[in-house]
């Protein structure tokens, strides 16, 4: 049994940051079932690749749901959504901020429905404020947040990351909301409206580097694979290929200028401390990229492994898939032929489920209209649902 088993999430969102959100709660044992518009789920046509004409992008966040397919604007509809919303303990919408009350579908008319329940909006820049009217993706907040401003080359352009980070992260925010107010929930019996953004997501994941900026008053610099505070802390180039060497600490930095041979290193005044090292990181870089070009990479990560210094090799997609970890660690299997990525989630009591593929459009609908008492056949006849 799940963690969350007993929880009924309605999930009215698509793309990623609400779609994660529902999948996690899905993961953690909840029934969650995604109201889709008759056309779909965006990501459904967001490909190649395709896998039996399911794309992978809706794969990747959408496991352990129940699809129903229904038409919001169908006054039909209506009933069958009510009765839903007063089963519901969770409602996750990612509308364009207005949208959910044209639907009707908006917070005060589905907690009139239902005071219990716990209403997350996500957005591109929260509810209120001036731009509660803006649509929000996850590339243009990585941009307007400051995000891309520190990602790439020190001497080049600005970067994205390379995967959707903010609307992940928001993602796991909204689900982490949602747990809070379920626990209030059960103190005072009162459901409440969750307001999660990737604008203020992605601010907050500027983390230390917002943090220099406030404390200096002075614009954070790219450093490309470098660290503006840890010194070293940044790709070398073997004679072969880059990997990444990691001191994060003054004990780090006396075992790796032991490991390396140079225990020296470690009482020079130029080097003795990190803030030293910050100051004076270009003198220790090269000195260090110097020693590092002489070998291959498997010699130098070897010996750091062996030193207890963290260093890793710059693995590709499929290198990190098939890592030894991943498997050991539950992180790769498949639903049904549908492969997936693992939740990184590991409860001991209450294990992750691995139980629904990915669904198809409406491949629910009948089953989720039943179990609410209505007849599939009469509403699909008067166009409510597919």
């Amino acid at each position: 049994m799940g963690a969350l088993s007993g929880i009924t999430v309605l999930e009215l969102s698509r793309v990623l940051a609400g779609p994660w959100c529902g999948m996690t709660l899905a993961d953690l044992g909840a029934d969650v079932i995604k109201l889709e518009a008759f056309e779909g789920d965006d990501t459904r046509g967001l490909g190649p690749p395709f896998l039996d004409g399911m794309s992978a992008y809706f794969a990747c966040c959408n496991r352990n749901k129940r699809s129903l397919a229904i038409n919001l604007r169908e006054p039909a509809a209506r009933p069958l959504l009510e009765a839903l919303v007063r089963k519901a303990d969770v409602l996750v919408e990612n509308y364009r901020t207005g949208g959910a009350e044209s639907l009707g579908v908006g917070y005060e008319t589905m907690a009139a429905i239902n005071p219990g329940l716990v209403y997350c909006s996500i957005s591109g820049y929260g509810r209120d404020g001036p731009g509660a009217m803006r649509p929000g993706y996850d590339y243009v907040v990585q941009a307007e947040a400051g995000l891309m401003s520190i990602t790439g080359p020190a001497d080049g352009e600005a970067s994205k990351v390379g995967v959707a980070v903010a609307d992940l992260a928001t993602g796991q925010n909204a689900a982490t909301a949602i747990l809070a107010a379920l626990l209030q929930r059960q103190r005072d019996g009162r459901g409440q409206r969750i307001d999660v953004s990737l604008f203020d997501t992605q601010l907050s994941l500027l983390a230390n580097v917002a943090g220099n900026a406030l404390f200096t008053d002075v614009d954070a610099p790219r450093y490309g694979n470098a660290h503006p505070s840890i010194v070293p802390y940044q790709t070398f180039a073997a004679s072969d290929q880059s990997f990444v060497l990691a001191v994060a600490s003054e004990k780090l930095w006396v075992q790796l200028c032991r490991a390396l041979g140079h225990p020296e290193w470690a009482d020079d005044a130029r080097w003795h401390d990190n803030a030293a090292r910050v100051t004076h990181r270009d003198s220790l870089c090269q000195a260090l990229s110097t020693l590092f070009a002489a070998e291959p990479a498997a010699h130098w990560l070897a010996l750091l492994e062996r030193a207890g210094i963290p260093a890793a090799p710059i693995n590709s997609v499929r290198q990190a898939l098939e890592h030894p970890v991943a498997h050991a660690r539950g992180m790769r299997y498949d639903i049904e032929g549908i492969p997936m990525v693992g939740s990184p989630i590991h409860l001991s009591g209450s294990p992750a489920r691995r139980e629904l593929p990915p669904p198809r459009l409406g491949e629910h609908s009948d089953e989720v209209t039943r179990a609410m008492g209505f007849d599939p056949d009469g509403l699909r006849a008067a166009g409510a649902i597919r």
